[in-house]
């Protein structure tokens, strides 16, 4: 039987970088294959192609689809192969709701109209067999970017299509909708749908996929069935090097910073959305000491993110509660007062609040920083500002040809280390990271960590939000579980197991050990 789709010698040039060289890639029926790579080894590039987002006669090679040689032109002309592509830019309408978005373009009619109730209830049935509690009527714009990463998800699944192609489709979801998502695929593959599904989580990988191809440097190095593959195995090919520590060693106390009092104190905080409205968040105190990372865990809604916007003065109306910042009451009236006090955050949606795609690579590192660099009569010292810009540049190993370099065209590693830079550059005692890790590959990934490592031998204070439970219980001295807006569980260095995580984040006792 012919492969459903195959690539032959694709070559993919833009100006400057060579993305794809000669790439060969086979997706057989009813399977699903992955593809691995550091950000920057053309994976996100090559599904572009294979769903006509770079158009035939922009590249080099062949596609086939059944056998039979195939020219995507247009987006529509792979969606008429019966081709879906979730790519990690999310393509939902922020002002129409759930239903609308999961419907866009073909909504059940009842003659010449919209079939409303027939479409709400489609939308509600989708939505509960991915154990999503949603109404359908929700508008996007209202919902967190994991939750609209299971609506790009639900949407793509609902076309039935012949092959799907998930782009980093977890990067954003917990480990119970992770479990969610590949039941679904393992449906979708009994049922004859062959799946791309590209991913940095390789357990993930190796949990679901028949195949894994290995991209580098725009070229496929290797394709492994998976019982050929491991862990270790997978990210020597991808990185071209071994890896044996995942997670940089704690760091210990500085002699300065012993007995001195908390950098970050929150006492019973309450927070709603607006005013007059429930509580969000209920009864949350933590203590944050200089040279600690403090991990924060839970399940999707738990109030993780909102907890991190309040703390940075971006959301919510507090409603009881203290928070003090370095020894002084803190009710910031928006972030600039935070990060005139000395707390930063980077956000878990870094291409839409962290950064600014069309600007250069300087310009985003030093937006945050600006009022350093004035001169009196308000102009900016350029040289001063450059020449601050090129230190972090070169700290940070951002991969860029240089500091004007278009922010928008980065890998995704290197977009993040932009969004840190930008953070660091303000010189904060508390740092605020939302998921710092999201979509980024393994070797990035230990460049943040030892960035978070190196933040607290400085003597910073940083709180982590993570999904990841392995990455939490790496990088954290102490880890709170949220659960339903409120505090399920502290748990110190040495307590830390996935199971009691997992329990407090669900509001249950931690099991029992045999």
């Amino acid at each position: 039987m012919p492969p459903v789709f195959e690539a032959r010698c694709l070559t993919k040039r833009f100006p400057g970088v060579v993305a794809l060289r000669e790439v060969n890639f086979a997706l057989a029926p009813a399977e699903v294959h992955a593809l691995c790579g550091e950000n920057g080894a053309g994976k996100s590039t090559l599904i572009k192609l294979l769903g006509g987002i770079h158009p035939h006669g922009t590249y080099e090679g062949e596609l086939h689809v059944d056998g039979r040689p195939t020219e995507f032109r247009s987006i529509r002309d792979a969606e008429a192969a019966g081709i879906a592509v979730i790519t990690q830019e999310f393509a939902l309408i922020e002002e129409l709701s759930v239903a609308e978005n999961i419907f866009l373009g073909r909504p059940p009619r009842r003659g010449l109209r919209v079939d409303w109730l027939e479409l709400h209830r489609r939308a509600a049935v989708l939505l509960a067999d991915f154990g999503l509690d949603l109404s359908p009527e929700t508008p996007v714009r209202d919902l967190g970017i994991g939750q609209k990463q299971l609506i790009e998800i639900v949407r793509a699944m609902d076309k039935r299509s012949r092959i799907l192609v998930l782009d980093e489709p977890t990067a954003a979801l917990t480990e119970q909708e992770v479990a969610v998502l590949l039941d679904h695929l393992r449906r979708l593959r009994a049922q004859g749908t062959a799946c791309i599904y590209i991913s940095h989580k390789l357990d993930e990988v190796l949990a679901i996929a028949d195949r894994i191809t290995v991209l580098r440097d725009g070229a496929s190095i290797m394709t492994l069935h998976r019982t050929e593959a491991t862990i270790p195995r997978l990210i020597r090919h991808m990185v071209g090097r071994e890896i044996t520590e995942q997670f940089p060693p704690p760091t210990p106390p500085r002699p300065e910073d012993t007995g001195r009092e908390p950098v970050l104190v929150v006492r019973d905080l309450s927070v709603a959305p607006f005013r007059h409205a429930p509580p969000r968040l209920q009864g949350i105190s933590f203590e944050l000491r200089r040279g600690e990372v403090l991990g924060i865990g839970g399940l999707m809604g738990a109030g993780r993110t909102e907890l991190l916007l309040h703390l940075f003065g971006a959301w919510g109306c507090r409603i009881q509660g203290e928070v003090r910042l370095l020894g002084q009451p803190h009710a910031p009236t928006g972030p600039r007062d935070s990060i005139a006090r000395g707390l930063v955050l980077t956000t878990e949606d870094r291409r839409r609040y962290g950064l600014v795609l069309d600007q250069g690579v300087g310009f985003n590192l030093s937006l945050s920083h600006l009022r350093n660099f004035r001169r009196p009569g308000g102009w900016i010292d350029q040289v001063a500002e450059q020449r601050g810009n090129q230190r972090l540049f070169e700290s940070l190993r951002i991969k860029a040809p240089g500091l004007f370099a278009r922010t928008g065209g980065l890998s995704g590693g290197n977009q993040q280390k932009v969004v840190l830079g930008k953070a660091l550059m303000t010189e904060p005692a508390v740092v605020l990271l939302d998921e710092p890790t999201r979509g980024i590959d393994i070797g990035a990934k230990q460049e943040v960590y030892a960035l978070i490592r190196r933040l607290t031998a400085e003597g910073r204070a940083v709180i982590v939000v993570s999904s990841e439970l392995p990455e939490l219980m790496g990088l954290s001295d102490r880890i709170l579980m949220l659960a339903g807006g409120r505090l399920g569980g502290e748990f110190r260095r040495g307590e830390f197991s996935q199971e009691s995580l997992l329990a407090a984040a669900m509001a249950r006792p931690a099991p029992r050990a045999a």
